[in-house]
Formats: structure tokens, sequence, C-alpha cells
């Protein structure tokens, strides 16, 4: 049960500060998602950090590191975990599957957003 309390409570902060990044005004006419894209890279940036953290020393215990991957990450960012799970596959040798797991995760992540935006308009 405290595990679940340890990635609430990342998972608060990691959702904050995308909420906190998002209201950050920019240049009118920008098109292009600069904020969750940073966002994006930062969350992938940092989980791999912890990742390797966790795996190089001692210095983080299995709570911290729950606390800042899927707790912090996780909130601020799913793409970090996709991104930190594409790399170990390749890691591993399975580049095979790192593709299949990257094409179906954006296709399918598209056409989700795109199936939910359908119901919502003939609902």
């Amino acid at each position: 049960m405290i595990e679940c309390i340890i990635v609430g409570a990342g998972g608060f902060i990691g959702a904050v500060c995308r909420y906190l990044i998002g209201i950050i005004p920019l240049k009118e006419g920008c098109v292009f998602p600069i904020k969750t894209l940073m966002i994006n890279i930062l969350g992938s940036f940092l989980i791999g950090i912890v990742a390797a953290l966790a795996i190089k020393t001692d210095f983080l215990n299995p709570r911290t590191v729950l606390f800042l991957k899927v707790g912090i990450c996780g909130g601020f960012t799913t793409f970090s975990s996709f991104a930190l799970e594409t790399t170990d596959l390749m890691k591993d040798g399975k580049i095979h599957l790192a593709v299949i797991y990257t094409v179906l995760s954006v296709t399918l992540g598209v056409l989700a957003v795109f199936a939910g935006q359908g119901i919502v308009r003939k609902g």
C-alpha cells in the first residue's frame, strides 16, 4: 500500500509540473506543440538518469526509484516510460520488437486520439 502512496505523491508532482509548463504563454501563432515536445524530451532524459542511477549505484532505494520513475516521470509524461522501454529492448538486442513497439505505440496512440474525438463529436 505504501508503494501506491509513493507513486501517487510522485504523480502529483509530475502532473503539476506538466500543467505549469503547459500554461506558459507562447508567441501567438505558434502551432508546433513545442511545450509537449520539450516535456517529453525532458521526461525521457530524467527517466534515463534515474534508471541508470538505479542500476549503477546503491544511492537510490527501490521506493525512491518508484517515486521518481513511475510517480514523477509517469505523471509528467508517459513518453519517458515509452522511450526507456524502447531503449531497453534495443540494448537487449530486440531491435525488431523495439521497432514494432514504436510503430504500434505511435500509430495506435494517434488513432486512439482520433477515436476519442470521434466519440465525443458524435455524442
